[in-house]
């Protein structure tokens, strides 16, 4: 082989490894460019593949995608914790406010100079009105003074059928297997599905979905989806704070009280934005591993 041929091999293998490095840099840059789109979305789910890349960058990638994992989780925390602390701090408020109103208003209403006139109804009405908000508030302090969990092993699917026994009224597609075994306080569970079934049937839900995967890092992620009607776009991000409610008759208690009782286990429970396949809405329920 002439010196020439040599060369002219060297020249082309520089350049396909030029070109390769080339297109692997203009891959690189496009992932985080896709990393920052997601980011700037506020998803923090991203999961982008580690294949064709070196040792280094996909132990890199992994981190990068375990950390949006974990930056969504604290996020949640967070904001399980502030409305935790800002409704504790406005329960109180409202006692306080409504208490001494209550007492007046009962005063008057015994007064002789009010009974048989006018005023007897107005201030009925809001004697009434403030007996029930503290009745409600009341019952939120206390709904929301939460025991301690207690977590143990157990059957997964064990519990999800002590539930469905419990809503008969509609059809379950149950695709749990019967070896689904997590960490978690069976009471506090039982509690968290009934109040997303009664919120489901209330919505006008006919078929409950059940299904579980194996997340990142060996977490167990139950989805519960119903067939109800659809959550509003725009009361899809409020839907966990507390009071928050669409429903006519709501007291906007249940899905955050549900959120919180899986945050104080170490898990998460968040609306997907694509429910599963033939349903309208899913949770999803996080247990750690």
């Amino acid at each position: 082989m002439s010196t020439t041929t040599v060369i002219v091999l060297c020249a082309a293998v520089v350049a396909l490894l030029v070109l390769w490095f080339w297109r692997h840099q203009r891959a690189l840059v496009k992932r985080a460019a896709i990393m920052q789109e997601a980011i700037r979305n506020h998803d923090l789910t991203f999961q982008l593949p580690t294949r064709h890349m070196f040792s280094g960058e996909r132990a890199l990638q992994e981190t990068l995608n375990q950390l949006g994992e974990h930056i969504r989780e604290q996020v949640n925390l967070g904001e399980v914790e502030s409305w935790e602390k800002l409704t504790r701090v406005l329960t109180h408020e409202i006692m306080n406010a409504t208490a001494p109103i209550a007492s007046i208003s009962q005063s008057m209403l015994h007064h002789p100079a009010v009974q048989g006139t006018d005023l007897e109804e107005g201030i009925n009405a809001i004697h009434n009105t403030v007996v029930h908000l503290n009745s409600f508030v009341d019952g939120y302090r206390k709904y929301s003074a939460l025991q301690k969990p207690l977590p143990k092993m157990v059957n997964l699917g064990e519990i999800v059928g002590d539930v469905s026994q419990l809503f008969s009224e509609v059809t379950w597609k149950n695709n749990l297997t019967s070896d689904i075994i997590i960490k978690t306080d069976p009471n506090l569970l039982r509690q968290i599905l009934i109040n997303l079934i009664k919120n489901a049937i209330e919505a006008g839900a006919r078929t409950i979905g059940v299904d579980c995967e194996r997340g990142n890092e060996g977490k167990v992620l139950l989805s519960v989806s119903n067939d109800g009607a659809l959550i509003p776009a725009e009361a899809r991000s409020s839907i966990f704070i507390p009071f928050f409610t669409t429903k006519r008759k709501g007291n906007g208690i249940g899905l955050s009280l549900s959120r919180r009782l899986l945050t104080l286990q170490g898990g998460m429970m968040s609306l997907l934005d694509h429910p599963r396949a033939g349903f309208h809405t899913t949770f999803l329920l996080e247990f750690p591993a």
